[in-house]
């Protein structure tokens, strides 16, 4: 099984890239795609660059190109909700757009039931056993997140509190979710919190960013292994 780590920055990308014994580097599309293994698990790492758009894209390149039969998003968030700390992880159980009108994906193409593109459960399960074994002193977070292209302000943050409840908020997350959900691809996001609405802004982005991305890729490490033993005793 191999599996799409797709991150939005090169921060957010480096500790796997670091983590990777690596095969060969594709480029397509203007991005570099690095192959190799993580734990004996085949994997393709990117960056895909901020957006959703560019994310959606990434994810298509991984599906079509690379034949990932999962994807991982992985990188940092902003915490939405109060009890998020800064590098607190979060695990996506559901994602949504929270800048797209509401029946544009349930009136039209791809006919959703809600606006929530949900994670897959055996991901799921992935995650539940590396929180696990993370660490007592890490954080893991599972619910809902919400994807749109703005930082989030104070006043942004209670406007999605009210309206979506989620955990955290990022710039890719649903993005690429969409690609996976037309395309029927197992995916899930984790994603470490750089800013919370006590600590907001982009200077508290910039500050943590690198930290939050190693907290974040020990996470993808540790579902790796799982997922790839569970492939193993099949």
């Amino acid at each position: 099984m191999r599996t799409g780590i797709l991150c939005a920055g090169d921060t957010e990308a480096a500790p796997f890239i670091r983590m990777l014994d690596k095969s060969g580097t594709v480029e397509k599309a203007m991005l570099t795609f690095y192959e190799g293994k993580i734990d004996g698990a085949e994997v393709v790492v990117l960056f895909s660059g901020v957006c959703k758009v560019n994310a959606a894209i990434a994810a298509q390149i991984l599906i079509d190109t690379f034949k990932c039969e999962v994807i991982i998003n992985a990188g940092t968030a902003g915490g939405i909700d109060k009890e998020l700390r800064v590098f607190d992880t979060v695990v996506s159980t559901e994602t949504a757009y929270h800048d797209v009108g509401e029946s544009i994906l349930t009136d039209f193409h791809p006919y959703m039931d809600s606006v929530y593109f949900p994670s897959d459960k055996n991901l799921l399960a992935a995650a539940e056993k590396a929180a696990l074994r993370f660490g007592t002193e890490k954080r893991v977070f599972f619910g809902r997140v919400v994807t749109g292209e703005q930082f989030i302000e104070q006043d942004r943050r209670e406007y999605l509190s009210r309206r979506f409840n989620p955990l955290s908020a990022d710039m890719e997350t649903a993005g690429a979710a969409h690609a996976c959900y037309v395309n029927r691809i197992p995916f899930i996001s984790v994603r470490t919190i750089t800013d919370t609405a006590e600590y907001d802004g982009t200077d508290q982005f910039e500050k943590n960013c690198a930290e939050a991305s190693e907290v974040a890729a020990e996470f993808v490490r540790l579902m790796i292994e799982e997922l790839h033993s569970a492939v193993s005793l099949r």
